[in-house]
């Protein structure tokens, strides 16, 4: 029964950690920079995004990547400058916070969609 509730639930096992490490999750967001087909999120935009809206919910810090994004659209494969967000914390991170960010994002930038991934993970400090 109660393994029934954990994977309707989408609870997963803690990974087995070293004797210095600690159980907790990672999480990229995956943020692309143009409006439409054109660019459009310029780096102070992004900083402001940062502040207004990442920060507050996640206040014990991220790593902050420039990237290039490429998918198949269409049958063409588009690129777009993009930034990675990543996110370590022991316990969960709070998946409201994470869907809150990405909602944000897709308003204030007509965004379709912002990629999220979420894992299992050990951490050392």
């Amino acid at each position: 029964m109660i393994l029934g509730a954990m994977v309707l639930t989408g609870c997963a096992t803690a990974p087995a950690c070293g004797p210095d490490e600690r159980a907790g999750q990672t999480a990229h967001l995956f943020f692309g920079r143009n409006i439409g087909e054109a660019p459009g999120v310029d780096e102070a935009a992004f900083r402001d995004f940062v502040a207004r809206e990442l920060a507050p919910r996640f206040p014990n810090g991220m790593t902050i990547l420039d990237a290039e994004g490429r998918w198949s659209h269409r049958g063409a494969l588009m690129a777009e400058a993009s930034k990675i967000v990543i996110l370590a914390q022991e316990g969960a991170i709070d998946r409201a916070a994470l869907g809150a960010v990405r909602a944000a994002y897709r308003t204030r930038f007509s965004q379709e969609s912002v990629l999220q991934s979420v894992s299992l993970a050990c951490l050392a400090y």
